[in-house]
């Protein structure tokens, strides 16, 4: 098992000072430099209670860096919150998901060999 100290716990739950927020936390990606703090807090809340809401700034330059996070109070808020992961906020789309569970990843493209295979499965069977 980790250490107290470490905000890892295992592969998939994370310890903040929000206990356990593997299902709470909420990655959105896509965010306008100049949104603020209080424009993404104003947008998630229609999803449920907030613990948290944060920007991500770059710590030379203070700008921000397009991306924060938001932690609900319940796993159920955080889940209604990526059901349209590409919401408009602040004017430009942006991009969500649970945060433990990484960013969604498109299909690999099909390539001739699928479509063959597709198209003439016993003919390529070995």
């Amino acid at each position: 098992m980790a250490s107290s100290s470490s905000p890892l716990t295992s592969s998939l739950h994370y310890r903040s000072r929000f206990g356990d927020t593997t299902l709470t936390k909420v990655f959105v990606g896509g965010l306008a430099w100049e949104t603020p703090t209080a424009e993404l807090r104003r947008f998630f809340e229609q999803f449920g209670e907030i613990l948290e809401a944060v920007i991500i700034s770059d710590k030379i330059t203070g700008r921000s860096k397009g991306y924060g996070f938001v932690t609900f109070r319940d796993p159920e808020s955080a889940r209604r919150s990526v059901a349209d992961p590409n919401p408009v906020i602040d004017g430009r789309r942006a991009n969500c998901n649970i945060a433990a569970f990484g960013r969604r990843r498109p299909s690999p493209p099909r390539g001739v060999y699928d479509i063959m295979r597709c198209a003439f499965p016993r003919a390529l069977v070995l």
